[in-house]
Formats: structure tokens, sequence, C-alpha cells
């Protein structure tokens, strides 16, 4: 598989776009300003310990306490006492939390507010929700993953030889300390044991000198800061089928260079400096494919197409036939239909970043066999994503669902802004429903008061469209006994309308909107 990175940097973003067989397959983009947290190691402390929520809420000096769950609390130090009624023959502490996440055991912990606690960011802050954070420090290198708080050898999944597992894992066995853990990443087979030791001495090192630095800091405070978004990518994703990398930014390239020239100097000069005036993404296409990324609909080359929307309980896949006819039966046409959207739900996945539970409605399909293909297909494409996946089969009611581990916001989340007028719902009122809303108000002021003149503020379109409409202007007027003059306001919504009293000194008597309401009456 041809593997290809693009890195372009801007005044406001930073961009990475992952290429594999010429198919756009991850995009990544980081806000200027946004300070990333993953991976970030921070002096804590402990604001609130809830039982009841089996987590705690720890400062770490950011806008909001950061989400610490028990399951996630690695260190002895902090476990008082075990409650695994379900299974009592956990042979260790690793044991005891696969058991109490499958079981939903309680957990005690020795934690007390005010207490200080190191912890590092697993999950960005999300929709309003603090990061969440494990007390299992990892420091991610080339080859290793250095876990200074555990005693096991983990080895990469993706690591299929057994000789090369037994290989890495001699390697590593005689380099570690009994008190340290070590976790043997994908990019590590077939490497050097000269490399792999080099990698290990310098990720010990990194730890010994964080070590006084923690001490002598008082207070919350970041203690590890990980590496940007780019450096981060080509840390963990630049393997030999990387082909290049092509980088906008000559002060990023210079950094990149000089990162690679230390791991790996045989791949440096797989490194390429974009001279162009023309935006990178630009002239390779990307931009066109960023934005398509942001609406709901995604075509199939059939004819069919995907809607997928993004809710704040699941994300949501229909499958639709749309212009594909077919010469067969429905079944066969469903089931190859459902096929190709199996390959393009895990790539938009991929694509969108989306999270979470997400819920997949394939055409309906009779046949129990056919839906087995579907369930096993999109299981097979799956296994290109980085993220953890769990799928189900499909169900009786014909939706597959399934589940994708979240880290950093969707490309939905990092491209837009919640909308002032509709406030994220993603639509405006319509005219007429304003009408209706301003019918409402009058009957109930007019109930009260007894004025005959009134001036209605409205956003110039809606109030040239409420001028048009004699019928509906009459009735408002007529109906309530009252004369009302329009007049268009930029400053105004949409979906808003503000009444003002009529005359010399007008006086503001209401402004109205979906979400607020402010009376000056």
């Amino acid at each position: 598989m041809k593997k290809e990175i693009y890195i372009s940097e801007s005044m406001g973003e930073s961009r990475i776009a992952i290429i594999e067989d010429s198919t756009l397959v991850e995009v990544y983009v980081e806000k200027q300003d946004h300070q990333r947290m993953v991976g970030n190691i921070y002096k804590g402390q402990v604001e609130n310990v809830l039982p009841g929520m089996q987590a705690a809420f720890v400062d770490i000096g950011y806008d909001i306490n950061a989400f610490l769950p028990f399951s996630e609390i690695e260190n002895s130090a902090y476990l008082s006492e075990i409650d695994d009624r379900d299974d009592n023959s956990s042979k260790n502490k690793k044991d005891n939390k696969k058991s109490r996440r499958r079981n939903n055991s309680n957990v005690n912990v020795d934690l007390k507010t005010g207490q200080e606690i190191f912890v590092q960011v697993i999950k960005e802050a999300f929709a309003g929700k603090g990061p969440r954070v494990t007390t299992e420090i990892a420091f991610p290198g080339r080859l290793l993953v250095l876990v200074p708080n555990a005693k096991y050898i983990g080895i990469s999944k993706k690591i299929w030889d057994k000789y090369e597992r037994r290989r890495l894992k001699k390697i590593v066995s005689s380099l570690k300390d009994k008190d340290m853990g070590v976790i043997v990443r994908t990019v590590a087979e077939g490497k050097s044991e000269e490399l792999i030791k080099n990698d290990f001495k310098n990720l010990v090192e990194n730890w010994k000198k964080l070590q006084p630095k923690s001490k002598r800091t008082k207070g919350t405070a970041l203690i590890y800061e990980d590496l940007e978004t780019a450096s981060s990518v080509i840390r963990d994703l630049f393997t030999p089928d990387i082909g290049k990398i092509v980088i906008d930014s000559k002060k990023l390239y210079r950094k990149l260079q000089s990162y690679l020239e230390d791991i790996s100097p045989n791949m440096a000069n797989r490194l390429e400096y974009y001279k162009l005036k023309q935006p990178l993404f630009e002239s390779m296409g990307f931009e066109n494919e960023l934005d398509k990324l942001l609406r709901p609909k995604v075509w199939l080359k059939s004819g069919a197409y995907l809607i997928i929307e993004k809710t704040e309980a699941m994300v949501v896949v229909d499958v639709n036939s749309g212009r594909f006819i077919g010469k067969k039966n429905h079944e066969e046409n469903s089931l190859k239909i459902n096929l190709e959207a199996c390959k393009e739900v895990a790539r938009q996945l991929r694509l969108r970043d989306l999270s979470g539970l997400v819920v997949i409605d394939f055409i309906d399909m009779r046949e129990d066999s056919n839906q087995r293909k579907i369930y096993y297909e999109l299981r097979k494409e799956l296994k290109k994503d980085r993220a953890k996946v769990a799928v189900s089969p499909i169900s009786e009611f014909g939706l597959l669902e399934m589940t994708r581990q979240r880290i950093r916001l969707s490309l939905l989340d990092s491209m837009s802004e919640e909308c002032p007028t509709c406030h994220g719902s993603g639509r405006i009122m319509s005219r007429e429903t304003l009408i209706t809303r301003i019918d409402y108000w009058l009957r109930r002021y007019k109930a009260k008061h007894r004025s005959l003149k009134l001036k209605l503020e409205l956003h110039p379109e809606i109030a040239e469209f409420l001028k048009n409409n004699k019928k509906a202007l009459r009735g408002l007027m007529w109906q309530n006994f009252t004369y009302i003059s329009i007049e268009g306001n930029n400053d105004i919504s949409r979906d808003e309308f503000r009444f003002l009293s009529s005359g010399n000194g007008q006086k503001e008597i209401e402004h109205v909107g979906i979400e607020h309401k402010r009376d000056k009456a």
C-alpha cells in the first residue's frame, strides 16, 4: 500500500492529510490557538471524589476539571480495595481492571479532596466536558512506549510473526527494570537491537528529567508536553511504507528534518518542502474534499448515497439506493449497495474522525447470509482504522451498531462553530413559524395593554417578506386591533423579532429570539 503525508500550516490552522493508494483516508485539523492536550502530563489536585459515579474530578489548571474514572487508576498507591464480586479469581491488577470494566464492579480508591496526583490526558475536552485522564503515565517514543509505573511488556497486536514477537520481547526484557513497563510499537518490527536500545535509553532519560521537575513544582502545573500534532503524526505514522512527506512550512520542515535525522536517518530523504505559491491543499485537491466532509450527504460510485448525521448521543448513518437501479432482484441489488457502503462508511468515519456510538441503517436484506456478509465486510474495512472499534451484527431491526474510540475532536467540530442563529441545530426557523410567534406575542401583549400603534423590527429579508404578504400583515393588525409599522434591521437574526412603542422616543418593549428573551416592558 502506497502512503503519503501532506502537512500545511496557515495563520489559522495546521492541516494534515494522509493518503493511501491515492485516496484521502485521514485528515487532522488543529487551530493555531488551540492547546493540544492528549499525551500531556499534569500535576493536578483532586477536587471531588464521587464513588457513585466511580470517578474523580481533578484540577489540572484547565478551564474545566479533568475527569478521572476509577477504571483508569493503575497506580496501587491510589487503590484501597477492589470489589470484584463476580470475579474473585483475578491474578493481578491488570486482570482486575479488565474484570471491573466487564462486570461494572465498584472500586474503592484512596483519593482525598486537595490531594496532589499525577495524571496524563487520554482524551481532549469536548462539548463542555473536561479532558479525560489516567494515572497510568506513558511516554511514547518512535519504537517503544515507556510505562514507568507498570511492570508488563506489551507487543503490538499488529506484529503477527510469533518469532519476531519473541525476539522483540527478549530485547526489551534485557533492557527494562522490574518496576518499569514497556510497550513495543508496530514500527519496531524488523528493527535492530541497537535502534531499540537507543529509543529505550532516550525514553528513560526523559522520564528521569521529569522527576526532579515535578518535585520542585507547587500546585497544578504542566509537567510534560507531548509533541504537537504534526510531529506526533510523524512519530506514530512514519513507517517504511510512507513514500513521502510534503510540508509547506519551512520552519516545520527543518524541525521535522532534524527529528528524522535523529530517529530514522535513512528515511529523512522522503521529506519534501513545498515551494509553489498555490496553497498545498488546493493544489492536491484536498480543499474540495474537506468541503464535502462538512456535508451530510456522501455519494457512492453506483449512484447510491449515505446520509451521515452527528448528534449529541450518537452518529447515525443511513444508506440509500439513490440513483442506483440495477438489473437484478431487490436482494442482490441491496447487497451490492450495502457492500459498497461498508467501504465508504469505514473511510468516512476515519476522515471525519467520528466517534462514540455509531448506528448504521443499511438497506433491508431478508437473507441472514447476506447480513453476515455485510457484518464481516465492515469489520474488514475497519481494520485499516488506527482507532479502536467494536462492531455488533445486524439486529432484528436491520440496524448495525458499533463504537469507535474518541481521542480528538471530530473534523466537523474542528472546522466549524455553533451557529449563533440556530444554536447548533443546523436549521433556522421558517418565516411562517416566525409570523405565528409574532401573532402569539401580540395576543399576549394586547391582553394586558391597549397600545394602538407598534413598531416591529425584523431581519431585512423577513421584513420584506412580511410587507409583501398583505394577507398575513393585515391579519396580524385586524385580529389584534393595532397598527404595525415594519422595519428591517441587520442586527436582528432571521429567527428573532423586536417590538418597540410607536411615536417619539421609541422604547423597546421586547426582543424575542429562540434562546433568549429580553423583557424591557
